[in-house]
């Protein structure tokens, strides 16, 4: 049997490049960047006044002058308005460019304003103050975005902010998401005392949008022919396959058999871990992937997370953080197999992760999902595991 890191490693060796793509702004979102953004002016472009006021000269306070003559009003958008006199001001609105003639800004609650002469209230003022320096941020030419991350809203702002209406991300993989067996129904159905309906698939496609990847779904029957028809069909579609179910020992379990049929190498079948152990990996001729995970909830849910997540984020140059936590209670678990606990996640005040196990009935309990926040992986070699030892975890919720 296959152990976890010897998969991990096998599945991470067939890394695929999938090439990239210029898609809409509008669009982009969930997307992995494929090129650097660069600033096509400084940033900000002007010297942006930062506080509703009014615009003076420095030299002005520096003469003592306490009270000026309101020239006129500039709005943010409007072409600047410059004094001439050192007693003079502009009533001035956040966002506007600063005039040429004047350096300092002072704000409305340091002055009151009496028939167009706006009065100082307070004598420590500041030359500069209260200004967005032009360039301060980012200067023309610079990256203000890198390659390979996925694309988030604020990066969404920067793109449009240097006028990027159209931006190169990179190609995702086509993925088609299999559940196998006769027991399910679709989600609209009402199902018999025998039957349920499908989640795995749901709950993978979920997963996947969050990499922009909309993948298709398909269900087939436990029936042979039924099974070799669709996948042959799959393998010259899709770049990859991600089954749920149909690989175990039962009967009717026939999609290791098909797989072989269909001159797909198996690369490992089972895995020294729980859940999961049924876990099968190959590959077709043409290149296409097929990831088989056992239909059991959990099993597949953890699956997705340790070994086909990696694998997309690496094929996308996705740098993956490891992420580790402080076991809250002592946990034993005799199986010599790599265990991966279900834990809820929490923060203690020295700023450590806390991961306290959710108690569940094995690998068909799907509802416990929901109350946990990650897999924290126990090592195969032990079976004790402490109150404060720390071991990585697989969240598959936000921390915070």
């Amino acid at each position: 049997m296959t152990t976890v890191e010897q998969a991990e490693k096998i599945v991470l060796s067939e890394i695929r490049d999938f090439g990239t793509e210029l898609v809409s702004l509008e669009v982009a979102l969930n997307g992995v960047l494929a090129e650097d953004i660069i600033a096509d002016r400084d940033l900000p472009p002007y010297n942006r006044v930062a506080m509703d006021g009014i615009a003076v000269s420095y030299i002005s306070i520096e003469k003592g002058i306490k009270s000026y003559k309101i020239i006129g009003t500039q709005a943010a958008g409007d072409k600047p308005i410059d004094v001439n006199n050192e007693n003079e001001c502009i009533e001035i609105m956040t966002g506007a460019a600063l005039p040429p003639s004047t350096d300092t800004i002072i704000r409305y609650e340091d002055l009151k304003i009496e028939d167009g002469i706006a009065n100082l209230l307070i004598n420590d003022i500041r030359k500069g103050q209260n200004i967005h320096k032009q360039a301060l941020d980012k200067k023309r030419g610079d990256v203000i975005a890198t390659v390979n991350q996925i694309i988030h809203p604020a990066l969404i702002s920067i793109a449009a902010s240097v006028g990027k209406s159209e931006i190169l991300v990179k190609r995702l993989p086509r993925i088609v998401i299999i559940t196998t067996g006769n027991e399910l129904v679709d989600i609209t159905d009402t199902p018999s005392p025998y039957e349920i309906r499908k989640s795995n698939n749901y709950a993978i496609r979920a997963v996947l949008q969050q990499y922009g990847v909309n993948a298709d779904m398909l269900h087939i029957a436990d029936d042979l022919t039924e099974t070799n028809k669709e996948l042959q069909k799959c393998l010259t579609q899709y770049d990859v396959i991600i089954l749920s179910g149909g690989i175990s020992a039962g009967k009717f379990d026939y999609v290791p058999q098909v797989l072989e049929e269909l001159a797909v190498k198996k690369l490992f079948h089972k895995v020294e871990q729980r859940p999961g152990k049924p876990f099968w990996f190959g590959k077709h001729d043409n290149g296409v992937l097929v990831f088989a995970f056992p239909g059991n909830p959990v099993s597949t849910f953890m699956c997705l997370h340790r070994y086909f997540i990696p694998w997309l984020q690496k094929c996308l140059a996705i740098i993956r953080t490891e992420v580790y936590a402080m076991l809250d209670s002592t946990i034993n678990f005799k199986p010599q197999l790599q265990y991966f606990l279900q834990v809820k996640l929490s923060f203690n005040n020295s700023a450590q992760i806390i991961a306290t196990p959710i108690e569940g009935n094995g690998s068909g309990d799907f509802a416990n999902l929901q109350d946990a926040d990650a897999f924290m992986e126990l090592p195969a070699e032990r079976n004790n595991f402490n109150k404060g030892e720390v071991f990585p975890i697989w969240p598959y919720k936000k921390l915070l």
